[in-house]
């Protein structure tokens, strides 16, 4: 479904990302919609990561297929669930040609007072290496630093996963720390990483945003 032009948006809309849109070059990326999740949930099931490795902190990826595609609904239904301006998390379905390719998560803790986003994401395996990652984060870097108002974001990868490391280098992001978990009963070290509106690293294309004033109080950025 288009999104709705902003004049002829419904008022009041108890929704209102629904009609959100970002559009790169190459990719589109919007909230996610119960069609395009069953959509995502295929993605996942043909693979994220090989399975030798783990780049999340909960190995949800080791389930078992039916298993893979109730959790893919269930997490992103309680996403939704608990949005409100004083923490949210908003899971943009990313479709590349029209067919979804992988999620972009974009979120705020009373982003209100602290102006300050976070991201995780994730692309089938078949769409990686490719410069959609690179682009997908670009895309809500942008809209939550000229947008929104933003004025830093966080990201964290853990330490063997390199190309997202290199991702967020490209970007800008810095080191901020690291922390230590439990992965797969075995010890592992997240890397933290910080950039702010002057660090971030642009790209050479326009961001194309539709539908985001209806969303601005929602999201505690008024």
């Amino acid at each position: 479904m288009p999104p709705v032009p902003e004049e002829t948006q419904p008022p009041n809309d108890p929704w209102p990302l629904r009609h959100l849109a970002l559009r790169t070059p190459r990719l589109t990326l919007r909230p996610d919609d119960d069609e395009g999740l069953y959509e995502l949930a295929a993605v996942a099931v043909r693979g994220i990561h090989p399975p030798e490795q783990m780049p999340f902190a909960q190995p949800w990826t080791d389930q078992t297929p039916g298993d893979l595609v109730r959790g893919v609904l269930q997490h992103n239904w309680a996403r939704r669930s608990q949005l409100s301006p004083s923490g949210w998390k908003i899971n943009f379905l990313v479709r590349h040609g029209g067919a979804v390719i992988g999620v972009q998560e974009l979120a705020g803790q009373d982003f209100a007072v602290t102006r300050e986003v976070s991201t995780a994401s994730w692309l089938g395996m078949e769409h990686q290496r490719r410069g959609f990652g690179t682009e997908m984060r670009a895309a809500v870097l942008l809209l939550a630093f000229d947008h929104l108002g933003a004025t830093s974001a966080r990201s964290a990868a853990y330490s063997d996963n390199s190309a997202s490391l290199r991702l967020s280098e490209r970007l800008g992001y810095r080191p901020d720390g690291t922390a230590t978990f439990a992965r797969r009963g075995a010890v592992a070290t997240e890397s933290r990483l910080l950039v702010t509106d002057q660090q971030f690293i642009r790209p050479p294309w326009t961001l194309g945003v539709d539908g985001l004033d209806g969303c601005r109080e929602i999201l505690g950025a008024v």
